[in-house]
């Protein structure tokens, strides 16, 4: 099978993302008074309703509602203010009445969008984007200084409830493909869920796993879900399909489905492409189906052919009335609006001076945005000045240590925002260097002492006195004429090995800045 680079040469992938999200910081489920709660005793928070007994009525859930109206005024959507449930046939047993309660072609939120900034090695996945000019737009991206923005469409964002869930006994891997019996848990079956259908235009798995986690972004800061992908209430369906570059036409799709993270979402779309390619390459002919993700064998395995609309057989619920929402509720919903990550990001630029690449990066997540504003506020009125290596510090030290751990709190730990503002002025005062910075960082999580503490108790004070520093530059260069020699023959890579010499000669402690000028100066 060819890599997914040779295949993007030939082939154009059109992918669109159906994300659904469970409003679980809700109290109760959609229709009835049961009470959300992850991981309770199966079956203990049911009632007729939920589960669909003769008679039994539901009622909306008016909390559900604001939280949708608040998703969809977060992704730039059209509120509509007259819409309706329907009843979606459902022949799965987690869900006990046999239908599912969601909306129609016309749901609570339309026509909205996002634009994701792609950048780094994300961005070599889309081809191409390199021709433009910087500022220039071709279909639905804008080239930017450190790579592009892709716009990208939402139809809409519907409300549904979410099914139970089918627990698989006796087989290796919990899947229902080897077990010898299936149990339900009701207990979900009624969850408030919410689920974002994009346009198709999204062009790479890069693009889909950006707009999955800024997503997820957003409604952390909306504050609606907890977005546990590994608990299942934020998970996403991948459809992808291919077209021969320069063809309009789309080809027959495919549906991933459930993918429960940002990895298996890029793993799994990259995969499909390839083996689509590698099917219609062969004369062979992709059938509308859907498919799961094996993370462990790395390659997608068929679950059931497609659905039709025509299957689901919706009609408009005879119990629930039609939606009327009035402007006056709207505007209500529109005040309770937070700062969004895109705005956090453009007052990071205006306010304290950072670069669009740095800010838009600290506010992908939680960790690093609630360091780095509390470190802003620590450092007072020199907050713009040092907004920069803090940026550096969450985004590289911070970073790297939450990634390397399993589930690690940040803020719980001993390197708190006020340690940050010293180590950072620290380096800024040159009373220790960067490289040294880093081995400061590591001892604070360790020993949980102030990095002033432990500068002074490891004796790592830089050496910034112009006069020792020119003594051992004069001292080092006398003891290497050979080298000196080579560096003025164009061998300048040699200014490594004198700048190593000279550290050695002041055990480490001397200010590289200071060694590498006088070097330069002495070397002419």
């Amino acid at each position: 099978m060819k890599k997914m680079e040779e295949v993007l040469q030939d082939w154009e992938a059109v992918i669109g993302l159906e994300v659904h999200c469970e409003l679980t910081k809700l109290e109760t489920k959609m229709f009835c008074g049961c009470k959300l709660e992850f991981g309770a005793e199966p079956n203990t928070h049911t009632c007729p309703v939920c589960l669909g007994m003769p008679g039994a009525l539901p009622v909306p859930n008016r909390a559900a509602i604001e939280n949708i109206v608040l998703a969809g005024l977060a992704t730039n959507c059209d509120i509509e203010k007259h819409t309706m449930f329907y009843r979606k046939g459902y022949m799965y047993p987690d869900m006990a009445k046999n239908f599912q309660t969601t909306q129609g072609p016309k749901a609570f939120c339309m026509r909205g969008w996002l634009d994701l900034a792609v950048d780094g090695r994300g961005a070599e996945e889309r081809l191409f984007w390199k021709d433009l000019g910087e500022g220039e737009t071709s279909e639905n991206i804008t080239r930017t200084d450190a790579g592009y923005i892709a716009h990208v469409g939402i139809t809409r964002i519907h409300m549904e409830e979410d099914a139970g869930k089918m627990i698989h006994v006796g087989g290796g891997e919990g899947r229902i493909a080897g077990a010898t019996h299936s149990l339900v848990d009701y207990n979900r079956a009624g969850t408030p869920l919410i689920e974002l259908v994009t346009e198709p235009d999204l062009r790479t798995p890069e693009e889909a796993r950006l707009f999955m986690q800024k997503l997820r972004q957003i409604f952390l800061t909306l504050g609606i879900s907890d977005c546990s992908m590994e608990e299942g209430s934020l998970r996403a369906d991948g459809n992808v399909s291919l077209r021969r570059r320069g063809t309009c036409e789309f080809g027959t799709k495919t549906e991933l489905k459930n993918i429960n993270s940002f990895k298996n979402l890029h793993d799994g779309l990259a995969y499909e492409i390839c083996r689509q390619a590698e099917v219609l390459e062969e004369g062979g002919q992709i059938y509308q189906e859907t498919r799961h993700w094996d993370p462990s064998k790395k390659r997608t395995i068929v679950m059931r052919v497609k659905e039709t609309a025509d299957d689901y057989r919706m009609f408009p619920d005879p119990d629930l009335a039609p939606y009327d929402l009035s402007d006056e509720f709207i505007e209500r919903v529109r005040a309770k609006l937070p700062e969004l990550p895109d705005q956090r990001a453009q007052r990071y630029v205006d306010e304290l001076g950072l670069s669009a690449y740095d800010a838009r990066h600290l506010v992908d997540h939680r960790f690093t945005i609630d360091f780095f504003e509390a470190a802003v506020a620590a450092a007072g009125d020199r907050a713009r000045e040092l907004a920069k290596p803090l940026a550096n510090l969450a985004l590289n030290d911070i970073t790297a240590y939450v990634n390397a751990g399993e589930g690690i709190d940040f803020a719980t730990t001993a390197f708190t925002p006020e340690r940050g503002v010293q180590l950072v002025e620290l380096v800024a005062a040159d009373e220790i260097s960067s490289k040294q910075a880093k081995e400061v960082f590591a001892a604070v999580l360790e020993e949980d002492k102030d990095p002033q503490a432990i500068v002074e108790e490891r004796g790592m004070k830089q050496v910034s006195d112009t006069g020792a520093i020119e003594a051992v530059v004069t001292q080092v260069l006398a003891d290497n004429p050979d080298k000196v020699e080579q560096y003025k023959g164009g061998k300048t890579g040699l200014i490594g090995f004198f700048v190593g010499q000279c550290m050695k000669a002041m055990a480490g402690q001397g200010n590289p800045k200071l060694i590498n000028e006088l070097l330069a100066k002495k070397l002419g």
